[in-house]
């Protein structure tokens, strides 16, 4: 439904908590956009009047293993409006999710008990129970524990959006689906008209992907991955970065608020500085924004020390971290049983393999499906991925950058220390937070 806030507001100008209110229908405006709301006044057993919002239109809910479709008129879902001066009830209007969690409590007890019209006439005592508790809800009781809701809001679907229908975001639409690590998965085109590849997807309609021009569609994401780039019309490298900029300060506010506890996965480049950008426009924790950083170079590093050179190592403590690019840097990240001269030679020999690996799209839409499963399953997998680097390694301005850190559900969890042999690591990272951060500083955020 289109949200008329004015009109909501001549509708409850007379009552003490009509901003908040607002607010609030905003929300199941978002969780739900066929709702249709009205006031009238009720006449309860007792005489009492009492004016409330009332809902109509359904939801989609899952009952034994069926998707059923709840009703929210005959489900009872409406609120009690507190009238100045008295102070609210339960369920009068107040800034606590109210409506929303009202909702979501009715969604929770349909999960536990048939809906009302469901329930034979024959079985009295359930008609009455779930009578009982509607009844509960008018007069503004809840006796619904909210951790029901929260437990049941863990086992909803794993649901990831890629930003971008570009060769990179089609290259991490396809590697996350052929993982199967989503239930469902958006694709958000940003394009004008209709290009090959989403077009293509659309034609072959891979399973559970949906692609949309609509951000609203990306609701309520574990994760969204931001793979756009403007390019711009200047040479100026400044310009360029600024116009990426421009493009994410549209972006990134509404789909934080779309999902807000998601993670946010940042491929655009460059990476480390659209970490930062998005990190300040989305106000997320820094935990649950993060950029791709060395991942890819990492994992190809891991690879190559342990199946090309057949070192004596697990190659799983080499990682390359700091800026993405020529001046990335290896380290070891435990006690290795090498010899530090043999960790030299192999790092460089490593090195000099890995400098011929080019990075295609559908090799990093790869890295980017390893990095989505590590979060959506929890997996506390280590990455090297680009992370507020702040007070590490003597770095004492806000930049990202690429370090071995665990990922899961939360974003970064905790980052690995490594094993440093020369002080020409930190040189070399606090010489890049130098950079980038000097950038930054130019950018119009």
């Amino acid at each position: 439904m289109e949200f008329d806030c004015e009109g909501l507001r001549r509708l409850l100008g007379k009552y003490k908590f009509r901003d908040l209110t607002v607010e609030e229908l905003k929300n199941v405006n978002v969780f739900f956009p066929h709702f249709k709301y009205s006031m009238d006044t009720y006449v309860f057993k007792d005489s009492s009047q009492k004016d409330l919002l009332n809902f109509t239109g359904t939801i989609p809910v899952m009952y034994q293993g069926e998707w059923m479709e709840m009703n929210a008129a005959s489900h009872g879902i409406h609120a009690e409006i507190a009238e100045p001066p008295q102070p609210p009830k339960v369920m009068g209007l107040q800034p606590k999710s109210v409506i929303v969690g009202l909702i979501k409590e009715m969604i929770a007890k349909f999960q536990e008990e048939l809906p009302l019209y469901s329930v034979p006439s024959s079985d009295e005592a359930r008609q009455v129970d779930l009578l009982a508790y509607i009844a509960k809800i008018t007069e503004g009781v809840s006796g619904i524990n909210s951790k029901s809701w929260a437990n049941h809001e863990n086992k909803t679907v794993n649901k990831v959006t890629v930003v971008g229908g570009g060769e990179l975001g089609i290259a991490c639409t396809l590697a996350i689906s052929a993982k199967g690590i989503a239930d469902r998965l958006v694709l958000l085109d940003l394009s004008e008209g209709t290009k090959g590849a989403t077009m293509d997807l659309e034609i072959f309609n891979l399973p559970n992907v949906e692609i949309s021009k609509d951000l609203s569609a990306s609701a309520h994401s574990k994760v969204v991955i931001f793979t756009v780039n403007s390019l711009g019309s200047s040479q100026s490298y400044l310009d360029v970065v600024q116009s990426n900029v421009d493009m994410f300060r549209a972006l990134v506010p509404a789909l934080g608020h779309y999902s807000q506890h998601s993670v946010l996965l940042i491929a655009s480049q460059p990476v480390e500085i659209m970490t930062y950008v998005t990190w300040k426009l989305s106000a997320f924790p820094a935990n649950r924004v993060i950029g791709i950083g060395c991942n890819l170079d990492s994992q190809r590093l891991q690879y190559i020390i342990t199946n090309v050179l057949k070192a004596q190592t697990s190659g799983k403590e080499v990682w390359v971290i700091g800026e993405q690019g020529e001046d990335k840097v290896l380290t070891w990240s435990g006690q290795e049983v090498m010899s530090h001269t043999s960790e030299v030679q192999l790092s460089n020999r490593a090195m000099e393999l890995l400098r011929v690996k080019s990075q295609r799209s559908w090799s990093v839409g790869l890295s980017v499906a390893d990095m989505v499963d590590s979060i959506v399953n929890n997996k506390k997998k280590v990455h090297s991925v680009s992370t507020l680097a702040k007070g590490y390694y003597d770095i004492d301005s806000e930049v990202f950058l690429s370090l071995p850190c665990i990922l899961g559900i939360s974003g970064v969890s905790e980052v690995i220390k490594t094993t440093l042999k020369e002080d020409t690591v930190s040189e070399k990272l606090q010489s890049s937070a130098s950079s980038i951060h000097g950038l930054q500083l130019q950018l119009k955020l």
